[in-house]
C-alpha cells in the first residue's frame, strides 16, 4: 500500500514561490543602492537632482572620466596602481606572518609571552580604528616609517581576524597526524611545510581573499601615515573628493565604482571560496 504522507523536509510549492519572492525582493533591495551608484556615475549632478530614482541614465556620459583623472594634483592612475601595490604587499605580507604566528601559538602554547600575545590579538579586534590615531602615529613617527610605503603596509599587514582563522584550523588538525610526521624524523619546518600547511590551502585562500577584500578598502590607517597624496590609494582619493569637487556627486560615484568594482568581481568569483574556508577554518574550531 503507497504511502499517502508526503516526505518530511519537502515544502508545497506555493511555499516555495513564496520564499523565492522573499528572497528576490530582498536581494533586490541590497542590490538597489549599487545599481544607484552605478547609473549615477554616467548622469550630471543636474539630472541626478532632477529624477534622482531614475533606474537608467539619460545617456552614457563618460565625460566625468576627464574631470576625475587628477585628484589634488595626483593622477588617477597612481591611486589605483598605490591600491594595487600596498594591497597586494600587505596581504603577502599579513598572510604569512599570522599564518607563522598561529602555527607557532598551537605548537608552543606555554612559551613565555604567547597566552598575552594571544589576547593582545583579541582586544585588537574590539578595539576600534578611530582610537589608533595618536598611536600609530606615534609609533610610525618612532619608527621613522611616516609617509612610506613601507609604513602603511606593515600596519595593513596586521590582521587579529585572519591569525584567529589561522588559530582554529590548527588547533583542528589531529594531533596523530603531526606526531605521525615527527616520528618519522621530519622537523618542525618540514612539519609545517609538507604536512600541515598542504592540509590548510582552503584556509590560506580565504584568509588571503578577506585580507586583500579589507585591505583595498582601508583608508583611515593611509590617511594617517601618509604625508602626501602620492602615497593615497583610490578610497582615500574618493575622500578627498569632497573637498576637491565640492559637490559633484557624479565625479564621486564615478569614482566609487572604480573603486568598488574590482573588489565586488573578486569576491563574486571567490565566495564560493571564502565559504569553504570559512568552514574549515572556523567551524571546526
Amino acid at each position: 500500500m503507497k504511502d499517502a504522507a508526503a516526505p518530511s523536509g519537502t515544502h508545497s510549492p506555493l511555499a516555495q514561490v513564496a520564499a523565492y519572492a522573499v528572497a528576490s525582493t530582498v536581494s533586490l533591495l541590497f542590490l538597489y543602492p549599487y545599481w544607484w551608484m552605478l547609473v549615477s556615475a554616467f548622469r550630471s549632478t543636474r539630472e541626478m537632482l532632477s529624477a534622482p530614482l531614475r533606474l537608467l541614465p539619460e545617456r552614457f556620459d563618460l565625460s566625468i572620466l576627464s574631470e576625475i583623472a587628477s585628484i589634488g594634483g595626483v593622477g588617477l592612475w597612481r591611486y589605483g596602481l598605490n591600491s594595487v601595490a600596498i594591497t597586494c604587499a600587505s596581504t603577502l605580507l599579513g598572510v604569512t606572518v599570522t599564518a607563522l604566528g598561529a602555527y607557532a601559538l598551537v605548537r608552543r602554547p606555554r612559551l613565555p609571552g604567547f597566552s598575552l600575545l594571544r589576547y593582545g590579538f583579541l582586544i585588537t579586534i574590539m578595539y576600534p580604528y578611530m582610537l589608533l590615531v595618536i598611536p600609530v602615529y606615534l609609533v610610525m613617527f618612532k619608527l621613522g616609517l611616516l609617509g612610506s610605503y613601507a609604513g602603511i603596509i606593515l600596519f595593513l599587514a596586521l590582521g587579529p581576524i585572519q591569525f584567529f582563522l589561522f588559530e582554529q584550523f590548527f588547533r583542528a588538525i589531529p594531533p596523530e597526524v603531526i606526531e605521525a610526521a615527527v616520528i618519522d624524523g621530519a622537523s618542525e619546518s618540514q612539519v609545517l611545510f609538507k604536512v600541515v600547511m598542504p592540509m590548510a590551502a582552503p584556509v590560506v585562500a580565504t584568509v588571503a581573499i578577506i585580507t586583500f577584500l579589507l585591505n583595498w578598502a582601508q583608508w583611515f590607517p593611509i590617511l594617517v601615515i601618509s604625508r602626501t597624496p602620492d602615497t593615497y590609494t583610490l578610497p582615500v582619493a574618493l575622500l578627498s573628493m569632497n573637498g576637491e569637487l565640492g559637490a559633484n556627486f557624479q565625479g564621486i560615484m564615478a569614482l566609487s565604482v572604480i573603486t568598488t568594482l574590482p573588489m565586488a568581481v573578486l569576491f563574486l568569483i571567490a565566495q564560493k571560496r571564502v565559504m569553504e574556508g570559512m568552514a574549515a577554518g572556523a567551524v571546526k574550531g
